[in-house]
C-alpha cells in the first residue's frame, strides 16, 4: 500500500494535527504526515510535530504585509517541495485566497466544529447554545471557495447537555474531532470520493474509536 503524503497547516497548538500524526503512526494507515506548516513561529504544534519526527516549519505571515497571495505562494512551494499530495487544515486561522484553494482543489480538507451547514464560520459553540440545538458536533469537508460549504466527508455529533457552556461543549466536540479527522482522511486516501459524492457523506455516529457520548 502506498501511503499518501499529507501536509498540515496549523496556527496554534495543533491538537487535530497531533491526532493525524498518531493515526499515521499505525502501519496500515494510508497516509503519512510529510510536513507541518504554521503561519505563526510560536505555534506550539510545531514542536509537537518535531518531537514526533515530522518536518515542521513556520512561514510567518507578518512580513508579507497583508499580501495573502504572496504568503500562500511560499507555503505552496514548501508543500510541493515536500511532495505533499493532500493538504489538511487543522486550526489554521487564516482566510484562504483563491490561489491556494485553486492550487489544492479537491485535495484540501478541513475540520469544522459544527454540524454543517449549521453554524459555519466562527464562534460555533456559543452560537449552538444560543440557538438551543440538541445536537452539536463536527464536520470534515473538502475546502472550496465558499467558506465551510464544500462536500461533507464525515460528521459526528454529541448531545448538548443542560448546563453546558461554550467551553464544556467545545471540549467534548474536540474529543470527537480527534477521531473523525483521521478516519475521514484515511477514507479519502483510499479513493472513496465517488462514494462520498453519491451518498453525501461517509460517516456518522458511531465511529470506530470515537470518544464515547457523555
Amino acid at each position: 500500500m502506498r501511503r499518501r503524503r499529507v501536509g498540515v497547516l496549523i496556527s496554534g497548538r495543533g491538537s487535530n494535527m497531533a491526532a493525524l500524526i498518531r493515526a499515521a503512526a499505525v502501519a496500515d494507515y494510508p497516509a503519512e504526515v510529510a510536513l507541518v506548516v504554521s503561519n505563526r513561529p510560536d505555534a506550539a504544534g510545531l514542536e509537537i510535530a518535531r518531537r514526533a519526527g515530522i518536518a515542521a516549519t513556520a512561514i510567518d505571515h507578518r512580513p508579507f504585509r497583508g499580501d495573502r497571495g504572496a504568503h500562500e505562494r511560499v507555503i505552496d512551494a514548501a508543500l510541493r517541495e515536500a511532495g505533499v499530495e493532500i493538504l489538511c487544515l487543522a486550526g489554521y486561522m487564516r482566510l484562504l485566497t483563491p490561489f491556494l484553494v485553486t492550487a489544492w482543489r479537491g485535495r484540501m480538507l478541513n475540520i469544522h466544529p459544527s454540524l454543517l451547514p449549521a453554524f459555519p464560520e466562527l464562534d460555533t459553540h456559543a452560537r449552538a447554545l444560543a440557538g438551543g440545538v440538541k445536537l452539536h458536533g463536527c464536520t470534515v469537508h473538502v475546502v472550496t471557495e465558499q467558506m465551510d460549504a464544500g462536500l461533507i466527508l464525515a460528521q459526528a455529533a454529541v448531545p448538548v447537555l443542560a448546563g453546558d457552556t461554550a467551553e464544556t461543549l467545545a471540549a467534548r466536540v474536540l474529543r470527537l474531532e480527534h477521531a473523525v479527522y483521521p478516519a475521514a482522511l484515511a477514507a479519502f486516501c483510499r479513493n472513496e470520493a465517488g462514494r462520498a459524492a453519491a451518498e453525501g457523506s461517509w460517516f456518522a455516529n458511531p465511529l470506530p474509536d470515537a470518544a464515547p457520548l457523555p
